[in-house]
């Protein structure tokens, strides 16, 4: 494999064979495996533009591991990979060629996280559809869920909004997110009339000087809590016929799942969730290819 030759000497291949050998004490077999794995790692970087061990973030390693989880490899093979690098590391450490360790805070696959089941559009479509105008509160239930899922809010960011955090002749909303951070999110036509709606005809009603200019008010004209939000979420999805476990979590990871599968870039769903780091906002490309292979498997003839 002309590749091997060709990344061997800048990231120091040979030298870590040499150091396993006769230093680490590990089988043959390890040691062949170590080999393997760090060969298409350097071959990977090589082709990300990464010339030498100096260039390779936290970041590459991350996508590198997902890189391999996209190849069809198995957990204990990936597992493998990440001690290979770790020990690879130690040992780029030692001989003083580097002075940080990027690998520290890599996961495994047993740590990976799993997401909660997304809805799919039309779920969404009935979930919003059980609302009643009978019910006492149907503007406000409606304009809650559509903004929760319109504009893909923590729970937490959609208890607390104010009215004077929505800019609805603009299409938008001022989120405070995690530590404080302000963004503004995009919301569509549906999220803003039902919001709309609800600020004309129901939420004055509920106003008795308790709500401190937050949105969502509950029966007692107090702003709504985590539970208080929780149990009407749950509510509709009963009455929808929806049997997955619904959080109000999941309507923010659907959010960003559709947006995804529509053809949104990354870095614009990263935007709108309030993700500080891509890595974070690049699980929901991982769970569609998932899903994808799991189609494939399910349904091509040679799957």
């Amino acid at each position: 494999m002309t590749g091997a030759v060709d990344t061997a000497r800048p990231f120091l291949l040979e030298r870590f064979a040499e150091f396993l050998t006769l230093e680490h004490g590990s089988s043959a077999r390890t040691d062949e495996g170590y080999g393997r794995d760090l060969t298409r790692l350097a071959e990977w970087a090589v082709a990300h533009g990464v010339t030498d061990p100096r260039g390779l973030t936290a970041a590459h390693l991350r996508e590198f591991v997902y890189h391999l989880k996209d190849l069809g490899l198995a957990p204990a093979s990936i597992r493998r990979g990440v001690s290979a690098m770790r020990t690879w590391y130690k040992f780029l450490m030692a001989e003083g060629v580097l002075t940080g360790d990027p690998s520290e805070r890599l996961e495994t696959p047993k740590k990976w996280r799993t997401l909660p089941e997304v809805l799919s559009a039309a779920e969404v479509e009935l979930l919003i559809d059980a609302i009643s105008l009978d019910e006492p509160l149907a503007f406000r239930d409606r304009a809650m869920l559509e903004l929760a899922y319109g504009a893909g809010l923590r729970v937490g960011e959609w208890i607390t909004i104010k009215v004077s955090d929505l800019l609805l002749d603009e299409g938008v909303v001022r989120v405070f997110g995690k530590g404080a951070k302000e963004r503004l999110v995009p919301v569509g036509r549906r999220a803003t009339g039902a919001v709309a709606i609800y600020l004309r005809e129901l939420r004055p009603r509920l106003e008795r000087g308790r709500g401190a200019g937050v949105l969502f008010l509950n029966a007692r004209g107090a702003p709504l809590s985590r539970m208080g939000a929780w149990k009407i979420l749950r509510k509709y999805v009963v009455l929808a016929g929806i049997t997955k476990k619904v959080t109000p979590h999941t309507l923010r990871h659907s959010f960003a799942t559709h947006l995804l599968e529509g053809g949104a870039d990354l870095r614009s769903v990263q935007e709108m969730l309030g993700h500080v780091d891509i890595s974070t906002t690049q699980i929901y490309t991982h769970v569609d290819r998932e899903y994808l292979r799991s189609v494939h498997r399910q349904f091509h003839p040679r799957g």
